[in-house]
């Protein structure tokens, strides 16, 4: 199976990655089955899902528990694990980034706070190292966390072996340079979608001169990109859908109109709609990782079905032109 590398860090994977930030739980996703997603992790990995990917918030540091049960029946070698750094809530810190479940969590760039992260989320995956670590969101007062000290903190850690790689997420152009000012940047982790574009015009640019690859989160839009979701479709109050802009009437009549234009091309590829735009996701920037989620066995054999779809060039450059035209 090809694999993509992760910016110049020597490591590599297939485009299709897990994302774990569902199997958190909490009042965002609900209550899970956490042997079920143990086993959703398990099968990732058994079809070829092999990027690994959770965060110390996801569910208030329950997903990395869970992953961390998983690990325990995978072969360790086999998998790229990332985990991020830089949101807590042991202190206060001068930024308050939002309230999780009642508790109010803090960006914290600090070196200090970095390393104990680190040291918390190996303890609770149950390993000795991190392939990735991404900062999860930047502070934007550098007079607060200098970046210099952030970035200082993470070469020390990869010297050290408990991380093989540093990532950056919600970042911008003006970081991405910083980092690689003052150490070495592999891997940013955006939200991007056949809908959702930004970091096409905004990012990619500085990512290609400098080397530093992408990972996709989101890339189904929330579901809307799935074929499953029609104009008659509600989320209840609160659901951070209804303020989607993607999900207002115009933009989603254009979604559901640019997949159902695309049904031929599901039954020539023998796949549903959600793998025939994981698979085009991943050929719309050279290199891009994408992640999904999954909470059960068969949501990641579903997800793992685009791995396996190789689109002639012909479809593929029209479905970029489909894009292009409701961008």
């Amino acid at each position: 199976m090809e694999k993509r590398n992760i910016g110049k860090s020597g490591l590599s994977a297939p485009f299709l990655g897990l994302g774990t930030w569902a199997i958190g739980g909490g009042s965002w996703w609900g209550d899970n089955d956490d042997a079920l997603s143990v086993k959703a992790i398990e099968t990732a990995v058994e079809q070829g899902i092999t990027w690994i990917d959770t965060a110390p918030i996801y569910g208030l540091y329950h997903s990395e528990e869970v992953v961390g049960e998983a690990l325990r029946h995978i072969d360790r070698d086999k998998v790229i694990l990332s985990t991020k750094c830089g949101l807590e809530w042991r202190h206060e810190s001068p930024v308050l980034h939002k309230v999780v479940d009642g508790v109010q969590t803090y960006r914290d760039l600090s070196a200090k706070s970095i390393i104990e992260d680190v040291e918390d989320s190996l303890r609770r995956l149950g390993t000795d190292h991190l392939d990735v670590l991404y900062t999860h969101w930047q502070t934007p007062d550098l007079s607060i966390f200098p970046l210099e000290e952030t970035v200082e903190a993470m070469m020390k850690l990869k010297e050290q072996g408990k991380i093989r790689a540093i990532g950056a997420s919600n970042t911008t152009a003006e970081f991405i340079r910083g980092y690689c000012k003052y150490g070495q940047l592999d891997v940013i982790q955006e939200k991007y979608s056949l809908l959702t574009r930004r970091i096409e015009k905004q990012l990619l640019p500085t990512c290609k001169e400098l080397g530093v690859s992408i990972q996709a989160y989101s890339p189904l839009e929330q579901g809307l990109l799935t074929g499953k979701v029609t104009m008659d479709t509600t989320y209840p109050e609160g659901s951070t859908r209804n303020t989607n802009p993607c999900f207002q009437p115009a933009r989603r009549a254009q979604a559901i109109r640019l997949l159902d234009s695309w049904s031929d091309l599901c039954e020539k590829y023998h796949c549903t709609k959600a793998q025939l735009v994981i698979a085009l996701t991943a050929r719309m920037i050279p290199g891009l990782h994408v992640l999904c989620g999954a909470r059960t066995p068969e949501q990641a054999i579903d997800n793992a079905g685009a791995l396996h779809i190789a689109l002639e060039g012909a479809d593929a450059v029209q479905m970029k032109w489909d894009v292009d035209v409701i961008s």
